[in-house]
């Protein structure tokens, strides 16, 4: 059987066995793992012009040794790429949005350090809009209601401005990410959610604020008691209600990564291994390389997966296992 090296993990694959291929420029790709070929094909530059992925480690058996301190801090390209959770073929070298369906964009890897900066911009953008909506509704409400007393507290069409003056920040800048995403959405030929919520409330908003300020250009059909009907707190309360939407997926998501970053904490981020002359030598977990011998003390941390050479202990491997006993190695 013909043999090729996985371009990802550098592992020798025989090319009838192999877990997946991919077809390239007429080339194709043999992969040992269904991981090692959705890395690929996420990003099949960054392995076929710097070979195979370094800290993605194989033991002399040929089984996966990936290293722990992989999804801490070593994988510095991994660390500034992010991808869409829906689209995993979406790649940018910095934060944003998917220009499919307008998620926020994760990192590729998780860190063991947490940054939330989207979460921070939305929550500041609610409660900005939820402190306007609230009198905005509330003077919109009372049209039906209240009309006279209204008119005579504000006279005019100074009513009609007090919406406008409430809802432009609320629409225009505490919704401008929507906006932003229903542009990426036409441009990328790809409506969703946001192509939605952009159209709604830019059109309720404009047909608003030229009945506001050009109410002469209406007929007297578009009047009721006088003045031609009003949208703002409409597109207020959507664009409110979706920024709501928004801080509780991002809380959500953050409270996933959370867990994860509890359980890299728990990695220890410096092996000891074992040198020719029998010494022990402390290094930074990335300097493990495929052969080395690693000595773990009573009550330390497995830094990397292997084979016990020498010795016996029972190891802890609830954090991969879930099972609370130790198990003897």
């Amino acid at each position: 059987m013909a043999s090729t090296k996985d371009p990802v993990c550098g592992m020798n694959v025989d090319e009838e066995t192999a877990v997946d291929a991919v077809q390239l420029s007429g080339k194709t790709h043999f992969f040992c793992s269904k991981g090692c070929a959705a890395r690929f094909r996420a990003n099949p530059d960054r392995y076929l012009a710097g070979g195979a992925d370094p800290m993605h480690k194989t033991d002399e058996h040929g089984s996966h040794a990936p290293s722990q301190l992989h999804s801490i801090e070593t994988d510095q390209a991994d660390e500034a790429t992010y991808t869409c959770p829906m689209h995993p073929e979406i790649v940018r070298d910095e934060p944003g949005s998917c220009p499919k369906c307008g998620m926020a964009l994760e990192p590729r890897t998780v860190t063991a350090e947490e940054s939330h900066p989207e979460l921070v911009d939305m929550t500041r953008r609610f409660w900005i809009s939820a402190i306007l909506t609230v009198p905005l509704v509330t003077l919109a409400m009372s049209r039906m209601f209240l009309a006279d007393q209204l008119h005579a507290w504000l006279p005019g069409r100074a009513l009609s401005f007090v919406e406008f003056a409430l809802a432009t920040p609320v629409v225009l800048w505490c919704g401008w990410p929507f906006f932003v995403r229903m542009w990426q959405s036409l441009v990328n030929r790809s409506p969703n959610m946001f192509t939605l919520i952009g159209i709604g409330t830019g059109t309720a908003y404009a047909y608003s604020a030229v009945a506001a300020i050009f109410p002469g250009l209406f007929p007297a059909s578009f009047r009721t008691h006088g003045d031609v009907g009003l949208y703002f707190e409409a597109a207020a309360v959507i664009v409110t209600l979706v920024l709501l939407g928004q801080v509780l997926e991002l809380r959500a998501r953050s409270q996933t990564g959370a867990a994860i970053r509890g359980l890299l904490g728990l990695s220890p981020k410096t092996a000891r291994r074992v040198t020719p002359g029998g010494d022990d030598e402390e290094i930074p977990l990335n300097h493990v390389n495929v052969g080395d011998s690693l000595r773990v003390r009573p009550g330390e941390k497995v830094p990397v997966d292997g084979l016990v050479a020498e010795g016996s202990s029972y190891v802890d491997e609830s954090m991969i296992t879930g099972e609370p006993i130790p198990v003897e190695k």
